[in-house]
C-alpha cells in the first residue's frame, strides 16, 4: 500500500479538476438538484464514529432527521486520526466527496489553509448568507464571540466552514503533570515545586521501592508519543512553550511585543532541553516515552502485578490508567503545578480556543434544500437544549434535571443539567463530541458534578480543580493568536510546505538532543543555523505580515 502522503500527493491537482467550472459564489447561486426520500432531503455526510456508535441508527441521528427532514446517508471513519484524514483527503482528491463534512477536531478537521483553498476553488460553500437567513443562534454566537468570528471568517469575508467552540476549561491548560501521591506519602516527600526538587523526587521513585514489591520496577516518569506534554511541562520552567494545534503538534510562534518570533532557537530553550536530557541520562524519564503508543502506556498503568508509574505528563489520568479501577490506583495521581526553574520562570501553555480546526463544511454537491436543512440542524445544536440532547442523548437517558443538592461544576453557577454515568447509559444514544459546537464556559460549568472528585462521576470536577493550579501561569503577552490570523490564500501552499518542514526538523532535533544522540554543546549552533535552511525566516515573515494586517484590522 502506498503511504498517505503519496496517495494524497495529487490532492490539489485532482481537486482543481474536480471543481473545474465551479464558482465560489455566495451560497445563493446555482446548486445541485435535491435528492429526496419522501419528504426528507438526502444529505451525504462524512463523519467519524467510535466502535460503540452507528450513526445510521443513532438516537440523535433519528431525532435530527425527523426534526429537520433530513435523510442522512453516512460515510464514516474511525477515531484513528491518520486514517480519518486520509479518507477525507482522498474523497476530495477523487471528486467523490459528500454534501457535508461533519468532523471532530481532535480526530481530524480542516485546517485554515484547506478551508481557504476549498473555498476559493468553489468546493466549500460560503455559509454567511445561510446563517443570516436561517441560523439566528449561530449568528448570535458569531456576533457575541470576537475570537469565534475571527476564526470563522476568511480574509475575503466569507465563512466557508464552521469550527467547533468548546470551552473545555481543563483542555485550555493541557501541559499537566500527574504524580503518584501515594508514593510521595510513603517516602515522606512533598510535591516538587522546582526543577531540582522534581529530580530528587524522581530519584526517590526510582531507588526507594515506593510500590513495595521489592523489585526495581518503578518508572519515575513516562508518557506516550501521541498524548505527551513532557517537553512542554518541563520546558515551562525555562521558556514559554506555545501549545499550537490539535493532535499533538506544538506551536512554533510567540510574540515579543508585536514582533512574531520563535522560542525554539533561544538560549532559554537550549537550557530547557539540557535539563530534560539530564533526566533522561539519569534514567528518570523512560526513553520509551518518545515512541510508545497510548495502548502501551495504558498497559503499564494498568499492570495488575504492580503500580509502576510515578508520574505522567499528559492532559488527564484517564489516558494512562483505567478510571474507577478495582484497586483504586487511579485515585493515587494528583496534578503537580508548573515547576519553577533556576531563573524563576514558571510557565504553562495556553490553548485558546481549545479546538482550532474546521468541522462543519458544506460542499457544492449539496442542494439548496440540503444546505438549508443542514444549517438549521446546526443552529439547533447551538441552543442549550440542542447541546444537551445532541452531546448526551435524550433527557432521562443520557442526562437529567439536577436535584436540590446537586452542585454545578463551578460552584458559583446554578446547576442546569446532570449527565448520567456512562456505565449506566445505553450505547449509541448521542453524537457526543460530534455536536460540541456552542459548548460555552457558562454552559459547561453549569453541569451538575458530584463533589467526590476521585469517582468517575466526579472526574470532571477533579480536572477542574487540578486546572486551577495552572491558570495564571500562561504568558498572554507571548501568546500568538493563531486562529485569528489568516494567511493570504495565495501563500497557502508555501506556508503548508514550510510548516511541514519546520515541524519535522524541530521535533527530530529536539528528540535527538533530549535522548543524547546529539550534543547540546557541540550541535546546538548547527541546529539554529539549520532553521534558516528549512525556512524559519520566511515562515516568520509570512506570519508577521498576516499578524500586522490582523492588528491593523484589515
Amino acid at each position: 500500500m502506498r503511504s498517505i502522503s503519496t496517495r494524497v500527493a495529487a490532492f490539489a491537482a485532482a481537486t482543481a479538476l474536480a471543481v473545474a467550472g465551479c464558482s465560489s459564489g455566495d451560497g445563493d447561486g446555482d446548486a445541485a438538484k435535491a435528492e429526496m426520500n419522501g419528504d426528507k432531503v438526502i444529505i451525504d455526510t462524512l463523519a467519524p464514529a467510535d466502535p460503540d456508535t452507528n450513526l445510521a441508527t443513532n438516537s440523535i441521528s433519528k431525532l435530527l432527521s425527523d426534526k429537520f427532514k433530513i435523510d442522512f446517508r453516512f460515510q464514516t471513519t474511525t477515531f484513528d486520526a491518520a486514517a480519518a484524514k486520509e479518507k477525507r483527503q482522498i474523497s476530495l482528491a477523487s471528486g467523490d466527496y459528500p454534501d457535508l463534512y461533519l468532523l471532530i477536531p481532535w480526530v481530524d478537521g480542516f485546517t485554515q489553509a484547506e478551508v481557504l483553498k476549498l473555498g476559493t476553488q468553489g468546493v466549500a460553500l460560503p455559509l454567511e448568507n445561510l446563517i443570516k437567513e436561517h441560523a439566528p443562534n449561530i449568528q448570535k454566537a458569531l456576533d457575541g464571540n470576537k475570537t469565534l468570528k475571527e476564526m470563522a471568517t476568511a480574509p475575503d469575508g466569507h465563512i466557508y466552514a464552521m469550527p467547533q467552540w468548546a470551552d473545555c476549561y481543563h483542555c485550555t491548560y493541557p501541559d499537566k503533570l500527574w504524580m503518584n501521591s501515594t508514593w510521595l506519602k510513603k517516602l515522606g516527600l512533598k510535591q516538587p515545586r522546582t526543577t531540582e526538587e522534581l529530580r530528587a523526587v524522581l530519584k526517590a521513585f526510582k531507588t526507594q521501592d515506593p510500590n513495595g514489591n521489592g523489585k526495581a520496577d518503578e518508572i519515575p516518569m513516562s508518557t506516550d508519543a501521541r498524548d505527551s506534554s513532557l517537553i512542554a511541562y518541563l520546558m515551562g520552567a525555562f521558556a514559554y512553550d506555545p501549545v499550537g494545534s490539535n493532535n499533538g503538534i506544538r506551536g512554533l510562534l510567540t510574540l515579543n511585543g508585536d514582533k512574531v518570533v520563535t522560542p525554539v532557537d533561544k538560549p532559554e530553550w537550549r537550557e530547557g532541553l539540557k535539563y530534560i536530557n539530564s533526566l533522561v541520562a539519569e534514567g528518570l524519564i523512560d526513553k520509551a516515552s518518545f515512541t510508545q503508543s497510548s495502548d502501551a502506556l495504558r498497559a503499564i498503568g494498568d499492570n495488575p502485578k504492580a503500580v509502576q508509574l510515578g508520574s505522567v505528563p499528559v492532559l488527564h489520568p484517564g489516558i494512562f490508567v483505567t478510571l474507577d479501577s478495582k484497586d483504586g490506583r487511579d485515585k493515587q495521581y494528583d496534578a503537580v503545578p508548573p515547576l519553577t526553574g533556576p531563573t524563576g520562570k514558571s510557565y504553562t501553555g495556553l490553548q485558546y480556543p481549545t479546538s482550532i480546526s474546521f468541522t462543519f463544511l458544506l460542499t457544492n454537491k449539496a442542494s439548496k434544500e440540503a444546505q438549508v436543512a443542514a444549517i438549521k440542524m446546526l443552529d439547533y445544536i447551538y441552543t442549550d437544549e440542542g447541546q444537551r440532547i445532541a452531546t448526551m442523548g435524550p433527557e432521562g437517558v443520557g442526562w437529567e434535571k439536577p436535584g436540590p443538592k446537586d452542585v454545578a461544576l463551578d460552584a458559583r453557577a446554578k446547576a442546569a443539567y446532570k449527565p448520567l454515568p456512562s456505565a449506566t447509559t445505553p450505547k449509541n444514544i448521542s453524537w457526543g463530541a460530534l455536536a460540541q459546537y456552542n459548548n460555552t464556559l457558562a454552559y459547561r460549568n453549569a453541569q451538575a458534578v458530584p463533589t467526590d472528585i476521585y469517582t468517575e462521576a466526579g472526574y470532571e470536577r477533579r480536572l477542574f480543580q487540578a486546572t486551577k493550579l495552572y491558570e495564571g501561569h500562561e504568558d498572554k503577552a507571548q501568546f500568538f493568536p493563531t486562529v485569528s490570523v489568516w494567511i493570504d490564500p495565495s501563500l497557502g501552499a508555501e506556508l503548508a510546505t514550510l510548516q511541514t518542514n519546520l515541524d519535522s526538523y524541530v521535533s527530530q532535533n529536539q528528540l535527538a538532543f533530549i535522548t543524547g544522540s546529539k550534543s547540546l554543546d557541540a550541535d546546538w549552533d548547527a541546529f539554529v543555523k539549520g532553521l534558516e535552511g528549512v525556512g524559519m525566516p520566511r515562515y516568520l515573515e509570512l506570519y508577521q505580515q498576516a499578524y500586522d494586517k490582523y492588528k491593523n484590522g484589515k
